[in-house]
């Protein structure tokens, strides 16, 4: 717990000092990418990130206030909403990507040396299943 709200406090002050953007945001913004042409349901972001549809569906009105969301029926299913990313949404991201990579990797990676990342990699994949298994949120699409 330590580790991972520790991580969150400086991801989150770094995206906000250097893109005027939260770790919120960001997490909104790049679960969006993980879908063709940036756009799926709220519920399917909501579950995407692990947020209640409310949560969900405020944050997204504030982006979409912002301009960097656009919210609308969604077509296969009139009663659900579209979130996609708009122009300057996808902007955004690219503008915050390349320094907050930058950080997760000099504060997540740097104490780890080359030979250890493999496995590393491969217990947190697994972590990751476990979590999905026992946990209550649906199965991410993009991970069957």
């Amino acid at each position: 717990m330590k580790l991972q709200l520790r991580l969150r406090y400086e991801m989150n002050r770094q995206l906000r000092a250097d893109s005027d953007i939260s770790l919120a945001d960001y997490d909104v913004l790049v679960a969006l990418t993980s879908e063709p042409g940036g756009e799926m349901t709220m519920t399917a972001l909501a579950t995407r990130i692990g947020w209640e549809r409310s949560r969900a569906s405020h944050h997204t009105k504030r982006l979409a206030e912002r301009g960097l969301l656009e919210l609308r029926r969604w077509e296969q299913d009139r009663r659900s909403t579209a979130v996609a990313l708009t122009d300057d949404g996808w902007q955004a991201l690219r503008d915050a990507t390349p320094a907050h990579t930058e950080l997760v990797k000099q504060m997540f990676f740097s104490g780890l040396d080359s030979a250890e990342l493999p496995g590393f990699a491969d217990v947190l994949e697994r972590v990751y299943e476990t979590v999905i298994d026992h946990g209550t949120l649906p199965r991410p699409a993009d991970h069957p």
